[in-house]
Parts: structure tokens; sequence; C-alpha cells
């Protein structure tokens, strides 16, 4: 099979734990891009907090390149950060949402706009993990998102907490108040608990921009390490677990890698499925 495009979760699994990028990572990519082969950061993230990890590639400002945001909800080309497709949440849900689960003091909440991250009650440990990925923010002392309009389309609602047991109860206050129906619920990095709008997932944003530069389903490998990215691994041709993804992700994986996110999964990914003619 001959792949056109390599979708990949950023933190880790493409990121190395204190958000650095490996250098196999580097010149694997830039290698597969030379022979006109896409390499697209598939995110929970802002494309905007991606911005040098694109120029370390070579793929800042560039025309006919991707970032997909927000676990699916925006494309970006890369070109002047051009939006080419966004699929935000009504206001009156994202409140429902962040009502439902800003359980205590010991949770906080992130809500994205399409270009701004604004974060209610903020803790150290979340304070110092946003540090190492570069992201900006803006806290908001508040928790009346009626500042927000339509403008300011909102692209998910997430909570931070490093305990699993109170991410589950997040996860449930927040199911019985709006429904399964209602939401796309994921959890990520060992801290956030996601919500975005229903039918709004990686797998099916990978699988749009596909369509969009004529790239069947595939010829599209996707790689992740968190339920996040199960959706993304099973809609394309070759789905990726690296090796220390989750157990779910493992098993739902076509392949598994023999390196971490630390020791250059991607480009093990890259160098065997990819550029093997080359080495």
């Amino acid at each position: 099979m001959s792949y056109k495009m390599l979708v990949s979760d950023l933190d880790e699994t493409f990121l190395n734990d204190d958000g650095t990028i490996h250098k196999e990572n580097v010149r694997a990519i830039k290698s597969a891009v030379a022979k006109g082969f896409k390499f697209v950061p598939n995110t929970g993230r802002s494309f905007k907090s991606v911005q040098n990890m694109l120029k370390e590639l070579n793929l800042f400002d560039k025309e006919n390149q991707y970032v997909i945001s927000y676990n699916g909800a925006a494309i970006v080309e890369n070109k002047d950060n051009q939006v080419m497709a966004t699929q935000d949440m009504p206001i009156t849900l994202a409140k429902k949402i962040f009502t439902a689960g800003y359980l205590s003091n010991l949770v906080d909440v992130h809500i994205y706009t399409v270009d701004k991250l604004f974060i209610y009650d903020i803790n150290e440990t979340d304070k110092r993990y946003m540090a190492t990925r570069g992201v900006e923010y803006e806290e908001i002392a508040h928790d009346d998102l009626s500042f927000l309009n339509r403008e300011q389309p909102i692209m998910k609602v997430i909570f931070e907490n490093e305990n699993p047991d109170i991410q589950k109860q997040i996860h449930d206050a927040v199911i019985a108040a709006v429904g399964n129906e209602s939401v796309e619920a994921t959890y990520s990095s060992g801290r956030y608990v996601e919500f975005n709008l229903k039918g709004v997932d990686k797998g099916t944003a990978s699988l749009l921009l596909g369509e969009k530069l004529g790239i069947k389903s595939t010829e599209i490998i996707a790689a992740g390490d968190n339920n996040n990215d199960l959706k993304m691994i099973t809609a394309v041709g070759l789905g990726v677990s690296v090796a220390n993804g989750i157990p779910a992700v493992k098993s739902a994986a076509d392949f598994v890698t023999q390196r971490t996110n630390n020791e250059g999964a991607i480009a093990e990914i890259l160098d065997q499925f990819v550029l093997a003619g080359e080495l």
C-alpha cells in the first residue's frame, strides 16, 4: 500500500514528554514531506500552540500543509493559518457542560474558541504542564460564558484533574446533564476529560481532510496513544499505536511501534511504511 498522509497526535505520541521533538522524528518527517507526503498534526490543542513545532519541521506558513485542531473541530491550512472548516458547539451546550463538569475547585476548565483558550480556576500543576507545551491562554475569573458570542465559536470544553476517579465523575456528571447524543467525550494525557460536539472527532476530520486533498482513507496512516485517538486510528488505512499507548489503543491498532514517544516512534512509522525504499 502506498500511503500519502500521516495524521498524528502530538502529546505522548509525537512529542517527547518535555514537549520537544525527537531528532529522528524531524529527520523522517522532512524526508517524507520532500517526497510529497503529508504530515498533519491531529491534536486536541489549538493550531496556534503548534507554530514553533511547525517551524522546526519546515511546515510553518506553508501552502498545502495542514493542522487538525481541537480533536477535529477545526482544519487549518498552515499558510496564513487559514481555517478551512470548523464544527463548533452551541454556547448553550457549552454552558451546560461547564456547569455540570465543574465539580469543585479541584477541577479547572478550558474553553477553546477558534483562536483563543480561556481557563477558569487553573491549578499549579496544569500551569506547569501548559508551560512545557508553550500554550498561551487567558485566565477568566468567573463561570459566566456570556462574554462569548457567535464571533467566537466554541470548539470544545475540557476539564483538568489528574485523579482518574474524579475524571470519571466529571464525565458522568456531564453526560447526565446533556446526554450521550449531544457530545463526544474522551480522555487525554492522563489529566483531561474532553467534550466536543457529537460527531466531531479526530477520525472524522482526518477523512474530511483526505477527501479535500483527494486522498483515500486507505492511503492515510494515523498514530496515537490515548482515548481521544481511537476513532482516528480505526478510521484510516493503517492505525498505529505508539509503544506507550493505553491498552485500548494498542488493541484497536493495526500496528504497535517498538518505540515510545520519547524514542522517535513517528520516525519508526515513516521509516517502515513510507521511506522503506530509501533506507
